[in-house]
C-alpha cells in the first residue's frame, strides 16, 4: 500500500472516537450562525484534548488515556441513504488529485526506473469518509450516541424552560418506537447542559445568573457557561485571527454537494490528522410543534436535482463544483468564526476540557463498573472479568467451528438488554477509552457467546474488533491474529451479505498488514475483495494492492503494472476519468519498450480514449500516435480500429483550432533520407524509329560508378572549353539529388521547368492508406530584379499559384504494410529561393474495405474513387540529415552532421534546354560493322543555345564527320548496296595496284592538342534558335570486342546569353549496343631484301595481313567479303598486292582464314617534307567493283579515332639522367630503326540472312604496325594471367642496369645485304682456286651518321664451323672501316676464294656500327638472319 499521512496506531483509534450529539435551541444556533458554523462545526477543531486523560478500570487501576478525541454531531432522525453514501463517495475521490508538481519517488527495481506517486491522498480520503459515513448498526455500538449537549443561550426569554423543553425532545427522540434512528449507547444517556453566551451583544450578568441556577439544579459536573462571540464581525479589525474551521469545511468544498434547503448543513471531510470524523449535521431554522429543530432528513439524503447533475458517469466534477461554489456563498470567500477571537477559541477548548473530564469520562467509567458488575452477577462469576482473562486464555480453547458448518443465521438479533450484548457494549467503551487489554477479553468472550448462538453478524463483529484490538494492546503481548480478520471478511461478505462492513475489516486489515510489512498478504486482502458491486472501492483496492506489489522487499514491478491496469479499467468504469488515466500512465512505465506490443497499444488505447473524455486532446493523439507508428502486432481489424479512432480524435482537435497550424501526421512513414530530387522534364518515351536520349531519370538506379564517369566527362568538355583548364568554381552538374550525391551546396533549378520531389512512403499498417490531396509544401523568397528579398511564406496553394504551381495527386493509395514511392512536382515562375518543406495530404482509410489475410485488397478496392470512411488533414516534414562530417580532429572526436541542403533549390533565369533523338539507332552491331544513324537536336526552351560539344569515353564508336562537306556524304550514294561510305566505281580489269589519296587528321577533329574524345557539334551558324531542331546524320562503328557496350554520350552547350550562376548545361545519352565476332586480323611488317626499286631508293616492306571469319553463325551471317585494304601513314603507302593466288575473290565463309601480301614502299621525300606533320597517305587496293575513298569520312574517322585511342596507351616513359642522356639519345636513335608507322584499314562486306531476306553489312577493321617483324592484331589479344611466383623476402640490390638496345633493334640498325651469282661454274682442273665477285650492300636505317666497321674473318676456326661455313675466304682486305651518313646506301665489292665445289654460306661477315658521336660499339647480326648460299660447280 501506499504510504499514509498516520500511523495505523494513529488511525484506528481516530476512526473510532466517543459519540456526543449535540441539541441547540434556535437562539443557540443563531449565535453560532454568527460565525457561518453550525454548533457541531463550531467545536470541530478542538474536539481533540491537548493533554493526557486518567480514568479507572473495574478493577481500580489507573489507565491512562492519550490524544483522546470526541465527535460533537447534530441530531438526525433518519439513517444516511446507502446512493448518497456512494455519491459522497464518488465526490471525495475525483476531489482528491495528485497535486501539481508533485515529485514522485523514483523506484529502481531491476532494470526499471519507475516515478511512482508515495502517497494516494484520494484512497485516504475515502478511508476517512468511509469509515465516518457507516450507519450506526445494532450488533456494535462504537458509534452510538454516548452523550447529548443541551445548548441554548443567555439572551433567550426563559434559558432554563428551554434546557427542560431540549431535555424532552432528546428523551422522545432516544425512548419513543417512532424514532429508530439515531442509536444510543445506553438507555441513561448522559446530558449535559451548555448556555452560549454571546460576549459582544449579550448581558453577562444574567448569563452568570442563569448559570448560577443551571449549576444548582443539574450540579457543577452537568453545565457549562461558554461565552462566545468576543467581537462583532462587521468590525473591520486589524489582528488577523487563524481560521482553523477552513481545513474541515473548505478543504472539500466538492464534497459540500447537498444543498442547504431551509438551513445550511454542511458534510465536510478532513484530511487532517487533528480530526478524521465527519459531521452529519442537519439543522433546520424552522421551528415545528413548537420544537427547534426538524429532524426528519438526513444531510446524505439524495434530492433529484442534486443526482441529476452530479450522476456517477459525468466527464469531470469540476463542473459541478463552479456551480456549488456559486450556490452556496457560505463556503469560498467567507470567513468562518469572524467573531471569535483567540480568548474565544481558548474558551472552546476548555469547555471540551471540562466536558470530557467532567462529564463524559466519569460517565463512561460509571457504565463501564455497572456493566461489569452486571455481567458478574448475571453470570454468577466470583470475579471480575478483567482478573479472570488470565484463566479463559491460559490453556483450554474450544476448538471454534469452520465457518462453513454454521447456519446461515444472520438474520438473529438479540433484545437490547441481552447480557451478549453487555459484553459487546462494555468491549467497544473500553476500545472507544483505548483499554484494548480489557477491550479484547470482552470480544473474545462476546465472540464465543455469539458463535454458540451463530449469531453470525455480532460474531464477525467481535472477531473483527478482537483483532485490532489484540493488534493495539500496548507492549503487543499476543501477535495480530489475522485469521480473525480473515473470518470476519467472509462473514460479512459472504453470510451477512453485507460488503460495507467486509471492507471496513479489509481497510483496517490490510493498513495493519502494511504496518508489519506483510505487503504480500495485504494484497491477497485486497484483491479479495474487489468485486462487480462496487467500482470505485474495486479501483481504490486495486490500486493499493499494486502499491504492496511494488512496495515488496524485492518489487514485483509487472505485478504492480497489472493490477494499476486493472485499477485503471475500474476507474474508468466508476467514471473516475482522471484517475483511470494516471493509472495506465503508472504502468505504461513499465510495459514501454519492453516489447510487450499488444500491452502497449491496449494501454496507449485507453490512454487515448481517457485523455480524450477529458478534453486533454494533445495527451490523446500522442497515445494514438504511439500505436500508430509501432510496428503492431494487431490484426488488421483492430489496426483499422485504431486507426479510425485516432483519425476522428485528430478531427475534433484540429476543429478546436481550424486555423491554427497543421498537424504532423504519423502515418505513413516517411524515409526521409531516401527522399530524391530532379530537376526537369520528364523524359519522353520512343516514338518509332525516334528514341529520346536517355538523359537522367527518377527511373534509374544510383550507380556510383557511372556518375564517376559522367562527371569526368563533364570535367573533361569543360577543360576543353576553358582552355585546358577545368575552373575552380566548376561543380558537376547534378539533376538527381538522393542521398548518394554531393548536397553541400544549394541546386540551381530553371524557372518554368518542373522540380520533381520523390517521396519514399511506407505503410506499416495491415490495412491500406488512403492519402488524398497530397501536394508538398513549400516556403518560398522571390527576388525581384531589384535583387530585394520580399519573402513570401505558402504553406497551402490555393487559387492560382503565381509564383509557384504545384501538383496536388488526388488519390494516392498505399496498400497494407507497402513502401512506395510518390512524385510530387512544383513549377517555378518566378527567381528566388525554394524550401520544400514536407508534405501536406489528407490521410484517411478506405470505407469497407479491408485487406484478407495478406492476399490483398477486396476487389473494387482500386479503382475509381475510394470512398473515404474518415480523413484529417495535416502535414510531414522532409527533415534530412546530412552526412556525419569527418574531416578535423574535432569532427572525428564529436558526432556533427553537414548541411543537406537538396530540398532547398535556388531557381535561377532562363536557360536554353535541349532535347537529342536519335533515328535508326541500332541496337546490335558485328564488331567493326558500320552503320548510319541520325541525331535530331530539338531546343525546347525559349533562349537560344550554342556550343553544342558531345563527349564520350569512346571516341572510336561515333562520328559525325569531317570538317568539309567535301569529306563527308550527307546520305549515302546510290552505289551497289546503298553503302554508308564515299564510293567510286572501278574498272574490274585494273591490277591490283593502289589508288593512293590523302587527308589531313585536322579534318576530322583529331588535332595535335585536342582531346580527340570532346567532339564538337557541327550545327549550321553554330546556334539553334528556340523551337528550332536540326538531324545530322551519325556513323556508328560496332567496337571490336565482342559483347554488351555501354557507351555514354554526354552533350554540352551553353546559352548564348551568358548566365552567372548556370554557366553551361548537360545531357547525357547511354546507347546499349550488343556486338558480336566477325572477322579477326593480324598483321606484320618485315623489310624486303630486294634492291630493285623505282626511286632508286631502298627501304621495301611486305606487309602480310591475315583475315580470319571468327562470327558464329548465331547472327545469320553467310559469308565476309574483303572488298578493300587501304593503307594509311605519314611515310608509307602500299604500292601493290603481292597475290599469291591467281584468284582474286576476297570470300570468307565461317571460320575460314584468308591470307594476303602488300608491297609497301616510302611515300617520295618531297611528299613528306612539304605537308604538314599531320597530314596522312591513304593508299587503296581493291578486291571488289568499287574503290571506298578511305581519305573521307566515315572510313578515315573511324581510322583517326582508333589511332588516337591506340596513342593514348601509355608509353614508357625515358628517364632523365644527365650522364646517361647521350647514352639514351642513343638508344632512341637504333630503336627508331626498327619503327615503323603503317597503319592498315580493311574493308569488308557481310551477306546476312535476316527473316529470308538477304542484307548486306559493311565494316571496317583497323592494324596498326609499330615494329618491324612485330606481330599486331585489329582486336585486343586478352592477356594470360601471369603464372604465381614465390614471395622472395630480401631487399633487391640497387644497381642500375646500362640501357642497351635488343638484340632485334640493332639488327636494323644497319641492313645488309649480299649481292652475288647463285651459282658459278668453274673449271678446277684449269685452275685451282676459284674467285666470286661478291657486292655487301650496307644501308643505315636510321637518321643518324653511322661508323660501320665490316670484318671479314671467320669468327672461330672450330671443326664445327668448318662445316657449316665450308672451307672458303674472303681475298684483300679483312676490315673495312666506313661512315653512312643518314639513310646512305654503301656498296663494297668484296673477292671470295673457293677451292672445292659445294654449297657455301657467304653470310660471315661481322658488321660492328656505332653512331658517329657514340663511343659504344655496337654489333649487328643481321647476318645470321638468312643464309647466303652459293653454289659453286666444276665444268
Amino acid at each position: 500500500m501506499a504510504q499514509c499521512v498516520q500511523s495505523v496506531q494513529e488511525l484506528i483509534p481516530d476512526s473510532f472516537v466517543p459519540c456526543v450529539a449535540a441539541l441547540c435551541s434556535d437562539e443557540a444556533e443563531r449565535l453560532t450562525r454568527l460565525n457561518h458554523l453550525s454548533f457541531a462545526e463550531l467545536l470541530k477543531p478542538f474536539s481533540r484534548l491537548t493533554s493526557e486523560v486518567h480514568m479507572r478500570d473495574p478493577n481500580n487501576q489507573l489507565h491512562i488515556i492519550k490524544n483522546l478525541k470526541i465527535a460533537v454531531s447534530n441530531i438526525i432522525t433518519q439513517p444516511p441513504q446507502p446512493g448518497a453514501i456512494r455519491k459522497l463517495l464518488n465526490d471525495v475521490v475525483s476531489g482528491s488529485q495528485p497535486a501539481e508538481g508533485l515529485v514522485a519517488n523514483v523506484i529502481t527495481a531491476g532494470d526499471y526506473d519507475l516515478n511512482i506517486s508515495a502517497t494516494t491522498p484520494w484512497f485516504e480520503s475515502y478511508r476517512e469518509t468511509f469509515l465516518q459515513s457507516m450507519p450506526a448498526s445494532d450488533h456494535e455500538f462504537l458509534n452510538h450516541y454516548l452523550a447529548c449537549m443541551l445548548v441554548a443561550s443567555s439572551s433567550e426569554a426563559e434559558p432554563v424552560e428551554q434546557f427542560s423543553k431540549l431535555s424532552q425532545e432528546q428523551h422522545r427522540i432516544q425512548h419513543n418506537s417512532d424514532y429508530s434512528y439515531p442509536k444510543w449507547f445506553i438507555p441513561n444517556t448522559l446530558k449535559y447542559y451548555v448556555l452560549l453566551h454571546d460576549v459582544s451583544a449579550g448581558d453577562e450578568q444574567r448569563a452568570e445568573s442563569i448559570y448560577e441556577e443551571m449549576k444548582q439544579k443539574y450540579g457543577t459536573q452537568g453545565c457549562y457557561l461558554l461565552k462566545i462571540n468576543s467581537r462583532t464581525s462587521n468590525r473591520a479589525s486589524d489582528e488577523q485571527i487563524p481560521d482553523p474551521w477552513s481545513q474541515y469545511l473548505q478543504k472539500n468544498s466538492i464534497q459540500n454537494q447537498e444543498s442547504y434547503e431551509d438551513g445550511p448543513c454542511t458534510i465536510t471531510s478532513n484530511k487532517n490528522s487533528d480530526s478524521n470524523l465527519l459531521s452529519l449535521d442537519g439543522l433546520d431554522n424552522e421551528v415545528k410543534d413548537g420544537l427547534p429543530n426538524n429532524f426528519r432528513a438526513h444531510p446524505l439524503q439524495l434530492d433529484s436535482s442534486s443526482d441529476a447533475s452530479n450522476s456517477i458517469d459525468g466527464p469531470d466534477h469540476v463542473k459541478s463544483a463552479s456551480s456549488l461554489h456559486e450556490t452556496k456563498k457560505a463556503n469560498t470567500g467567507i470567513i468562518h468564526g469572524a467573531c471569535l477571537t483567540l480568548t474565544d477559541h481558548d474558551r472552546i477548548r476548555q469547555f471540551i476540557q471540562e466536558f470530557t473530564f467532567r462529564g463524559l469520562l466519569p460517565h463512561i467509567e460509571k457504565t463501564i463498573r455497572q456493566l461489569n458488575d452486571q455481567l458478574i452477577s448475571r453470570k454468577g462469576l466470583s470475579r471480575s472479568l478483567f482478573s479472570a482473562t488470565k484463566k479463559w486464555f491460559s490453556g483450554s480453547k474450544v476448538p471454534e467451528k469452520s465457518i462453513n458448518e454454521l447456519k446461515n443465521t444472520s438474520g438473529l438479533l438479540y433484545p437490547p438488554e441481552a447480557p451478549e450484548l453487555q459484553i459487546r457494549k462494555m468491549a467497544d467503551l473500553c476500545f472507544l477509552v483505548q483499554h484494548y487489554d480489557l477491550a479484547y477479553s470482552c470480544y473474545h468472550t462476546a465472540k464465543k457467546d455469539f458463535l454458540n448462538d451463530q449469531a453470525m453478524l455480532y460474531a464477525a463483529g467481535a472477531l473483527e474488533m478482537a483483532a485490532v484490538s489484540a493488534f493495539l494492546q500496548p507492549g503487543a503481548p499476543r501477535p495480530y491474529p489475522a485469521h480473525y480478520m480473515d473470518t470476519a471478511i467472509q462473514t460479512y461478505r459472504d453470510i451477512c451479505k453485507n460488503m460495507v462492513l467486509a471492507e471496513r475489516c479489509v481497510l483496517l486489515s490490510a493498513e495493519i498488514l502494511k504496518s508489519q510489512s506483510k505487503y504480500s498478504e495485504a494484497a491477497a486482502l485486497l484483491i479479495r475483495l474487489t468485486s462487480e458491486d462496487s467500482d470505485l472501492r474495486s479501483a481504490l483496492l486495486l490500486e493499493q494492492a499494486a502499491h504492496c506489489f511494488i512496495n515488496m522487499k524485492s518489487p514485483m514491478v509487472r505485478k504492480y503494472a497489472f493490477h494499476m491496469i486493472l485499477a485503471g479499467h475500474r476507474f474508468s468504469k466508476a467514471g473516475q476519468k482522471k484517475h483511470a488515466l494516471r493509472c495506465y500512465c503508472q504502468a505504461m512505465q513499465v510495459y514501454k519498450g519492453k516489447g510487450w506490443s499488444l500491452a502497449e497499444d491496449h494501454i496507449n488505447f485507453t490512454i487515448g480514449r481517457q485523455s480524450y473524455t477529458l478534453r486533454q486532446l494533445d495527451n490523446a493523439v500522442s497515445a494514438f500516435r504511439h500505436i500508430l507508428i509501432n510496428e503492431s502486432k494487431q490484426s488488421a481489424a483492430q489496426q483499422g480500429a485504431f486507426l479510425r479512432e485516432y483519425l476522428y480524435v485528430y478531427k475534433n482537435v484540429s476543429q478546436l483550432s481550424p486555423d491554427g497550424p497543421l498537424p504532423q501526421l504519423p502515418l505513413p512513414y516517411i524515409n526521409s533520407s531516401a527522399t530524391r530530387v530532379f530537376f526537369g522534364h520528364d523524359r519522353r518515351p520512343a516514338d518509332g524509329e525516334k528514341q529520346a536520349a536517355t538523359h537522367v531519370s527518377l527511373d534509374q538506379e544510383y550507380d556510383s560508378e557511372s556518375s564517376q564517369q559522367w562527371r569526368e566527362l563533364e570535367e573533361q568538355v569543360v577543360a576543353v572549353v576553358n582552355r585546358g583548364v577545368v575552373p575552380s568554381n566548376f561543380y558537376p552538374t547534378q539533376y538527381c539529388l538522393n542521398s548518394y550525391s554531393d548536397n553541400s551546396r544549394f541546386p540551381l533549378a530553371v524557372v518554368e521547368e518542373p522540380i520533381t520531389v520523390e517521396v519514399a512512403f511506407r505503410n506499416p499498417l495491415k490495412v491500406p492508406l488512403l492519402l488524398t490531396d497530397l501536394s508538398l509544401l513549400w516556403k518560398f523568397q522571390p527576388k525581384d530584379i531589384s535583387g530585394k528579398d520580399n519573402e513570401e511564406v505558402k504553406e497551402l496553394v490555393s487559387g492560382e499559384p503565381k509564383m509557384i504551381g504545384t501538383e496536388v495527386i488526388s488519390e494516392f493509395l498505399i496498400n497494407s504494410e507497402e513502401s512506395k514511392v510518390a512524385r510530387l512536382k512544383l513549377f517555378p515562375h518566378h527567381i528566388g529561393e525554394l524550401h520544400i518543406l514536407g508534405v501536406v495530404y489528407n490521410l484517411g482509410t478506405i470505407q469497407g474495405c479491408m485487406t484478407v489475410d495478406g492476399i490483398g485488397s477486396l476487389p473494387g478496392c482500386h479503382t475509381g474513387k475510394h470512398s473515404l470512411s474518415m480523413s484529417v488533414r495535416g502535414r510531414q516534414d522532409l527533415e534530412i540529415q546530412g552526412p556525419r562530417l569527418n574531416n578535423t580532429k574535432e569532427e572525428k572526436t564529436s558526432i556533427k552532421y553537414g548541411p543537406d541542403r537538396r530540398l532547398d533549390p535556388i531557381i535561377t533565369e532562363e536557360m536554353p534546354l535541349l532535347e537529342v533523338f536519335f533515328i535508326h539507332f541500332p541496337t546490335g552491331l558485328l564488331c567493326g560493322e558500320i552503320r548510319k544513324a541520325y541525331v535530331e537536336f530539338v531546343n525546347v526552351s525559349k533562349s537560344p543555345l550554342t556550343g553544342l560539344k558531345v563527349v564520350s569515353k569512346r571516341p572510336e564508336f561515333f562520328t559525325f564527320g569531317g570538317n568539309t562537306a567535301v569529306l563527308t556524304p550527307l546520305s549515302p550514294s546510290a552505289s551497289e548496296n546503298c553503302s554508308a561510305y564515299k564510293t567510286v566505281a572501278t574498272d574490274s580489269t585494273a591490277v591490283c595496284t593502289a589508288l593512293i589519296s590523302s587527308a589531313s587528321s585536322v579534318d576530322f577533329g583529331i588535332g595535335i592538342g585536342s582531346q580527340p574524345e570532346v567532339i564538337p557539334v557541327p550545327l549550321p551558324d553554330t546556334v539553334l534558335l528556340p523551337g528550332a531542331s536540326v538531324q545530322l546524320p551519325m556513323w556508328l562503328r560496332g567496337p571490336d570486342e565482342e559483347g554488351v557496350h555501354e557507351i555514354n554520350f554526354l552533350f554540352y552547350y551553353e546559352s548564348v546569353k551568358k548566365q552567372p550562376k548556370i554557366r553551361h548545361r548537360i545531357l547525357r545519352h547511354t546507347a546499349v549496343i550488343c556486338t558480336s565476332r566477325s572477322l579477326n586480323v593480324r598483321a606484320t611488317v618485315c623489310r624486303s631484301n630486294s634492291l630493285e626499286d623505282e626511286e632508286g631508293r631502298g627501304g621495301n616492306m611486305l606487309v602480310f595481313v591475315d583475315v580470319e571469319n571468327t562470327n558464329t553463325s548465331e547472327a545469320g551471317v553467310k559469308e565476309f567479303h574483303i572488298v578493300q585494304v587501304s593503307s594509311s601513314s605519314k611515310h608509307w603507302k602500299f604500292q601493290k598486292s603481292v597475290n599469291l593466288s591467281e584468284n582474286k575473290d576476297a570470300k570468307l565463309a565461317s571460320r575460314e582464314k584468308g591470307k594476303f601480301c602488300f608491297k609497301a614502299i616510302r611515300c617520295k621525300e618531297k611528299e613528306v617534307a612539304t605537308q604538314s606533320s599531320e597530314k596522312y597517305t591513304f593508299a587503296d587496293i581493291i578486291f571488289g567493283n568499287e574503290q571506298i575513298i578511305s581519305s573521307a569520312s566515315p572510313c578515315a574517322d573511324f581510322f583517326y579515332r582508333s589511332l588516337s585511342s591506340e596513342l593514348k596507351k601509355p608509353q614508357a616513359q625515358p628517364s632523365v639522367h644527365t650522364e646517361k642522356q647521350s647514352l639514351e639519345d642513343a638508344v632512341r636513335l637504333i630503336q627508331k630503326c626498327s619503327e615503323v608507322d603503317l597503319n592498315i584499314v580493311v574493308l569488308w562486306k557481310a551477306y546476312v540472312v535476316e527473316d529470308s531476306k538477304q542484307l548486306i553489312l559493311e565494316g571496317q577493321h583497323h592494324v596498326i604496325l609499330r615494329t618491324i617483324g612485330k606481330e599486331a592484331f585489329s582486336c585486343p589479344q586478352k592477356q594470360e594471367p601471369p603464372e604465381m611466383e614465390l614471395l622472395k623476402f630480401f631487399r633487391p640490390e640497387n644497381t642500375t642496369v646500362p640501357l642497351r638496345p635488343s638484340v632485334e633493334q640493332l639488327s636494323n640498325l644497319i641492313k645488309t645485304s649480299l649481292h652475288y651469282p647463285e651459282s658459278f661454274n668453274h673449271p678446277f682442273h684449269q685452275k685451282s682456286l676459284c674467285l666470286v665477285p661478291v657486292t655487301l650492300l650496307l644501308s643505315n636505317c636510321s637518321k643518324a651518321d653511322v661508323d660501320v666497321i665490316v670484318d671479314l674473318r671467320h669468327k672461330t676456326t672450330s671443326p664445327e664451323a668448318l662445316e657449316i661455313h665450308g672451307s672458303f675466304t674472303w681475298l684483300g682486305q679483312t676490315q673495312y672501316k666506313l661512315q653512312l651518313k643518314s639513310q646512305e646506301i654503301h656498296s663494297l665489292q668484296l673477292k671470295a676464294c673457293f677451292v672445292h665445289t659445294g654449297v657455301y654460306n657467304l653470310g660471315t661477315p661481322r658488321v660492328f656500327a656505332k653512331l658517329s658521336d657514340q663511343v659504344t660499339v655496337f654489333e649487328t647480326s643481321q647476318q645470321n638472319s638468312m643464309p647466303a648460299l652459293i653454289i659453286i660447280n666444276n665444268v
